[in-house]
């Protein structure tokens, strides 16, 4: 029995000290643990507040500059610029660039002292249903008592859900599917794709051939961008018929801008694989990259609700921008000449992270 134990021991010992010397498998031993109390207990708040607004105030009377003022002190919207019509707001909507429009009619202070019927209108983007469900906040503001000196029958505002009316869920969740999906399955097929070939021996064969570095990588992603592009129609025709998703946008733009991440995500997934000396080490940097752009993209929390250097992390991962194109695209109906900025941002990170995996990759066995 001693020597049973003894055995049982040295085997831990060796794995130790394997371990010990392995130090990206320490660090992430380390570093998930610490990554995840930070988003979860810090980065993540349901309590939003400051979303981001327009006004059309048509009446444009003491009334209705005195609501105005009462909505951006109850700190649920933060007014960033006014507009003259329904219409204008109604783009800003449907190009992201607001979450909540408030429109005050031409007749707004003859609507209040009539007090049967809502006074002003709240326009939400209600692909979040969470932004919906906090934009209704204000329904409960009420003007100082010498505007509506009695309790009025009806609340001021009336809330109108420009792209989820019925409130489901599935209309939010599946069309940023595509992304978390394409994001975890490319990433982690091209992490190990280098670090296979190096196990395999077949990196001593592609040393012998004139292929460049630049090749090399171009020949690993072309077969995960066909297959990226597969997952992103599964994906459409399950959500379309199945879940009832619309599809208010064009696919040509829908295609261009999955193209596009795809890109972004096989060249992390490259870079990684230059990092990486075995595909454990490859799918443990996969899954550390993972966590953050599940929690901090906008796909599971309102991203106007986390910190500011939280949001500036969620800026710097695809998967922010790629979820503000799907769902501009599939839920509310804008172009890609609408969201400008993101398809710049995926652009950027295919850039630089191309660029990082072949100065890193170096055409030799270790």
């Amino acid at each position: 029995m001693g020597e049973r134990l003894g055995r049982i021991a040295a085997i831990a010992v060796k794995e130790i000290r394997q371990l010990s010397r392995d130090r990206l498998s320490l660090g992430m031993i380390i570093g998930i643990p610490l990554l995840q109390i930070l988003l979860f207990g810090y980065a993540i708040n349901l309590d939003v507040r400051h979303l981001p607004a327009g006004v059309a105030d048509m009446a444009n009377t003491e009334l209705s500059r005195a609501l105005i003022a009462d909505a951006q002190a109850s700190q649920v919207v933060n007014i960033r610029t006014r507009v003259t019509s329904a219409q204008a707001l109604e783009r800003l909507l449907r190009n992201g660039k607001i979450a909540v429009g408030i429109y005050i009619p031409p007749d707004f202070d003859r609507r209040v002292e009539d007090a049967r019927r809502p006074a002003a209108q709240l326009l939400v983007d209600g692909s979040d249903p969470t932004i919906l469900g906090i934009a209704e906040g204000l329904t409960g503001l009420s003007l100082p008592s010498r505007y509506r000196p009695a309790p009025a029958a009806m609340p001021l505002f009336a809330v109108h859900d420009e792209y989820n009316p019925e409130r489901r869920s599935a209309v939010d969740i599946v069309p940023a599917l595509i992304g978390v999906i394409l994001n975890f399955t490319m990433v982690l097929f091209t992490a190990i794709a280098i670090v296979r070939e190096r196990e395999r021996g077949n990196l001593e064969l592609l040393i012998t051939t004139p292929v460049s570095t630049l090749e090399l990588m171009s020949g690993k992603i072309l077969p995960y961008i066909v297959i990226g592009l597969v997952q992103v129609t599964l994906v459409l025709l399950v959500g379309v018929w199945l879940f009832h998703v619309p599809l208010r946008g064009s696919l040509a733009g829908l295609y261009l801008a999955s193209l596009l991440f795809i890109a972004a995500g096989l060249s992390l997934g490259l870079f990684i694989s230059t990092l990486a000396r075995t595909q454990f080490q490859a799918v443990q940097l996969t899954v550390f990259t993972f966590l953050p752009s599940i929690l901090l993209s906008g796909f599971m929390f309102p991203f106007d609700g986390m910190p500011r250097f939280a949001r500036w992390l969620g800026e710097l991962l695809p998967l922010t921008h790629f979820v503000r194109l799907v769902r501009g695209i599939v839920l509310r109906g804008a172009s890609l000449a609408d969201m400008p900025a993101d398809l710049w941002a995926l652009l950027a990170f295919f850039a630089v992270f191309m660029g990082l995996a072949v100065l890193n990759f170096h055409k030799r066995l270790d």
